[in-house]
């Protein structure tokens, strides 16, 4: 028995082959899939069913929206467990048919107890060959818990990981052995597009970029300024010439972007295959040519998928964001930060609030106070070196990390893409030397440096508590430039004037 309900009181139910749905409006009265009376989240105007003439027993209804909403393929399975090889590649077509549509829940009883969905694995030869009829047809299992005697027998299945949520066991049904799979569909009456923007810069004009940055006379627009205000001056010219030279895209999400796998030729071969899929359910092709057509369609996306993996595989080092974006995709769902518990006990599940709740703890653990050992050092002998002159930056020196920036990292609150400060080193690195060299003299840090993008990556144990969060921020690229440069600074320093003594092996390079 397995349970569909819709966010309120839309019900669906299904049993080996029988479903029903229902609706009931605010008064109790009851319809058959009219407009009126049907829940504004499912928006259904109207739905058919139809019944498949083949050994497994199949259900399928199709579940029309409203204008800008799209239908919604819904399929009732039954497999009984001691079919033959053709009532198994009769279940696959349709099951390969099916996803054709814009969207698609398809549930039953498949009875493959044998395959372990965690690790997406199967020991023998038909559980193998139905977990790749799963994987071919982009379908993602969403049952968590087995639903009969330990093991996994009921399934959801879904071709949009965002269309099935708030899945759960219902106990057993009658005299049924089997416990029920209730969950939500939920579907939206629009698509929902992103608000976020970001840089294109496959149609950037970093020749116009470059010219509107050498007509700045910037000896003479940063003399006399301290470095705060050099800063904010150095920014505005940087960031109006990027409005101007870099036009900007809405980021797509997980759900509205293609495969990265996915290109014009293969897309081609799993059109043809669609094409025909239609004609030999009208008699027009052959079963042999039909098959194979999907043979050769599912092996080059099996050689696509490899090619992009292992494309990302060499080159992690040079591009680690199109990785971990790569192993985010393969996930179920996104691990979004659930309620937190604050130091009173109380629990909190607004963004904003979580948010503070988070910073409090984060913040806690720095301090402006300078430890002891800093102090003794600072006290200590050896201090002749005050009186030396304080280092210079060089134009060449900030060049050589600007040209050394990885394009791929992302920018931090300041708004300054490593990208666009590597392909305009040449440009920047004389206003950015300028700055570093006030920095230095005045010890005054600008205000965009010390800030920071952070997000909360979940680590270990219970997600309510905010000390298993860690935070990984993202601050301003000059800032870290800068501080590779007193880094390296400060590492001279020590060497040349033999601070660290030989015994010092930690941290230290070469030993």
């Amino acid at each position: 028995m397995i349970l569909l309900a819709s966010q309120r009181h839309g019900r669906m139910a299904a049993m080996t082959g029988v479903l029903e749905w229902k609706d009931t409006d605010p008064l109790g009265r009851t319809g058959r899939g009219d407009e009126e009376g049907v829940s504004p989240s499912m928006s259904v105007t109207s739905w058919s069913a139809w019944m498949d003439e083949e050994p497994t027993k199949r259900l399928w209804v199709r579940i029309k929206g409203r204008a800008g909403t799209g239908d919604i393929i819904v399929g009732v399975c039954y497999r009984p467990p001691d079919q033959e090889n053709q009532a198994y590649e009769a279940l696959y077509r349709q099951i390969g048919a099916a996803p054709l549509s814009q969207a698609l829940v398809l549930m039953g009883d498949f009875n493959h107890p044998g395959i372990c969905w965690r690790d997406n694995m199967a020991g023998h030869k038909q559980p193998r060959r139905f977990l790749e009829c799963i994987d071919d047809n982009f379908l993602l299992q969403v049952t968590e818990e087995p639903t009969r005697r330990g093991a996994m027998l009921d399934l959801v299945l879904t071709n949009n990981e965002g269309l099935v949520g708030s899945v759960k066991l219902k106990g057993s049904f009658g005299c049924s052995d089997h416990e029920m799979v209730e969950f939500k569909i939920l579907w939206v009456v629009r698509r929902a597009h992103s608000k976020l923007t970001t840089l294109d810069f496959k149609r950037t004009d970093f020749g116009l970029f470059r010219d509107l940055l050498d007509r700045v006379p910037w000896d003479t627009t940063l003399e006399g300024r301290g470095a705060q205000e050099s800063w904010l001056i150095f920014k505005d010219y940087l960031l109006q010439a990027q409005e101007q030279c870099i036009p900007t895209k809405r980021k797509s999400g997980k759900n509205a972007r293609s495969p990265a796998w996915m290109n014009e030729e293969l897309l081609d071969k799993l059109k043809h295959r669609k094409e025909a899929y239609r004609g030999w359910k009208q008699g027009q092709v052959a079963w042999e040519e039909y098959k194979e057509i999907v043979q050769a369609a599912r092996d080059q996306v099996r050689k696509a998928k490899a090619l992009i993996e292992l494309n990302l595989a060499r080159d992690i080092k040079g591009n680690k964001k199109s990785f971990y974006r790569h192993v985010g995709d393969k996930r179920k769902s996104t691990e979004n930060v659930g309620p937190l518990r604050k130091e009173m006990g109380d629990l909190v599940t607004q963004n904003m609030e979580k948010a503070e709740v988070l910073n409090d703890f984060f913040a806690s653990f720095f301090t402006g106070k300078c430890s002891s050992c800093t102090a003794q050092v600072a006290e200590g002998e050896g201090r002749d070196w005050e009186n030396e002159e304080l280092p210079t930056v060089e134009e060449d020196q900030v060049q050589d990390h600007l040209r050394n920036l990885k394009v791929h990292k992302s920018m931090g609150p300041d708004e300054m893409h490593p990208w666009v400060l590597r392909e305009l080193a040449d440009e920047v690195s004389k206003p950015l030397s300028i700055i570093f060299e006030k920095l230095c003299q005045s010890r005054e840090v600008p205000t965009d440096w010390k800030r920071g993008n952070i997000t909360p990556v979940f680590k270990k144990e219970k997600k309510e508590d905010p000390g298993n969060y860690r935070p990984v921020s993202l601050t301003s690229v000059p800032g870290k430039i800068m501080e590779q440069i007193l880094l390296k600074t400060m590492l001279w320093h020590m060497e040349n004037k033999e601070v660290i003594g030989d015994s010092q092996h930690g941290f230290a390079k070469g030993k």
